[in-house]
């Protein structure tokens, strides 16, 4: 699946000869991520290519003459494109290649802005310059807290230049979760109001550094939360044995409840405030699977024109399912579900990102559960012949592959072992 880049702006700049280049400003999920040049992106692709070969996505080229302005915004878009296709393959995400570029690239956003908030505003392009080919920065030690939903924060030591998989495994090593049950956690930018509401802004990416995100953040009053990353409520079962994720899914659970996140019947909030006075939280989260949207992850109130002008919404994503309360004119209001099993494909607008990243996580669970009938299925049947299991492993992909509809796909050499047989959707 297509990470959520894009270049909505570029900039031209003055080098040091007299001429001009122009920086492109890259967005992640919406939020600024990193300023980089196309020499800096052709240098990359072709460290990528050494690695992954002609399997990449064709690279734009290079204008020999001066670009004009139709020409400018064509490459802008072009390297849109390259970078969405580029990151649809996990195992370019997954490579030092693609992380480190990306990890340099955004130490030097954050470099450029502590310069011109507490240097000389024209030094900022004096640093562009001088790192457009090297990327030589050096990484510091900080201090990050992270928020739990419990209101308190763990203030950990890192550096500047950990990303938020690093982060991930500090704080969870500090709050003694299992190594095993750390990948069922995430690291989220959250926007704290001053009447206590708060909203999840987005899902920080494993390659991110969640210290340079929330300094260069453009969203005011946010800070880095640890929150469950999964989407289906039956993976509650998969963390009770370990006393610390059993903590974190409680936090969690009470802090949905009191922003009415989750929507528990009179009944259901008597026993779940019993059960919170006698701190158990065990039978507390086994209530919880019963309550509606338990689990589900809520986006911010949206206007609607559906089903007349001026309504107002809520969705709320979990379960495999998207609930839609809408608020008509008259103040009712109307739930409209959408099933993920009949959802074919989407189009992200630039302030859809995070739905869109909750979508992806379901479809992601969905074929993690797929993958394992296939498993169960063949050991169902010992004595089927090969050709039947594989048979059985088609049909189940036939299958997910309807499930979205893909637009396009990267072409990939025959013998290339590293991508082997992965078909991500294109999204």
């Amino acid at each position: 699946m297509k990470t959520h880049f894009c270049i909505p702006v570029s900039q031209r700049r003055p080098d040091a000869l007299g001429g001009r280049y122009v920086l492109y400003s890259v967005y992640l999920d919406g939020l600024l991520f990193c300023r980089v040049r196309y020499s800096q992106l052709h240098r990359w692709n072709e460290q990528l290519q050494r690695v992954f070969g002609s399997s990449l996505p064709p690279f734009p080229p290079k204008y020999y003459l001066a670009m004009t302005t139709s020409m400018a915004d064509e490459r802008r878009a072009q390297l849109e494109q390259y970078l969405q296709n580029v990151t649809a393959d996990p195992n370019v995400l997954r490579s030092d290649v693609f992380i480190e570029f990306l990890k340099l690239a955004q130490l030097v956003l954050s470099c450029t802005q502590k310069i011109c908030t507490e240097w000389l505003p024209t030094a900022s392009t004096e640093l562009e310059m001088e790192t457009s080919n090297t990327f030589n920065i050096t990484a510091e030690k900080a201090f990050l807290d992270i928020f739990l939903p419990n209101g308190r924060s763990v203030n950990i030591e890192i550096l500047t230049s950990d990303s938020a998989e690093r982060v991930l495994e500090v704080v969870s090593h500090k709050l003694r979760l299992s190594r095993e049950l750390v990948g069922y956690f995430g690291l989220f930018l959250i926007r704290f109001y001053k009447e206590g509401s708060l909203s999840v802004v987005k899902k920080l990416a494993d390659f991110e550094l969640p210290y340079v995100s929330l300094r260069s953040s453009e969203v005011q009053n946010c800070k880095v939360g640890l929150r469950k990353w999964y989407l289906d409520p039956a993976f509650d079962s998969v963390l009770m044995g370990c006393r610390s994720a059993v903590e974190l899914l409680y936090m969690q659970a009470v802090q949905d409840i009191e922003k009415e996140w989750i929507k528990p019947t009179q009944g259901q909030r008597q026993e779940l405030e019993a059960l919170q006075k006698e701190n158990n939280q065990t039978k507390f989260l086994q209530l919880c699977q019963e309550v509606q949207h338990y689990g589900y992850m809520q986006l911010d109130p949206c206007h609607c024109d559906s089903p007349e002008p001026g309504c107002r919404a809520v969705l709320s994503v979990g379960n495999d399912e998207i609930n839609c309360c809408i608020t008509l004119p008259d103040n009712r209001t109307q739930d409209v579900v959408f099933q993920m099993s009949r959802v074919k494909c989407w189009q992200v607008t630039f302030l859809a990102f995070l739905l869109s990243s909750c979508l992806k996580k379901m479809v992601s669970e969905k074929m993690a559960k797929l993958a394992a009938e296939n498993t169960e299925m063949q050991i169902e049947v010992p004595g089927k012949s090969k050709s039947k299991k594989y048979h059985i492993q088609q049909s189940k992909q036939k299958q997910y592959s309807s499930f979205l509809s893909r637009k396009s796909k990267i072409k990939r050499a025959e013998g290339d072992c590293v991508f082997g047989t992965i078909k991500e959707e294109d999204l």
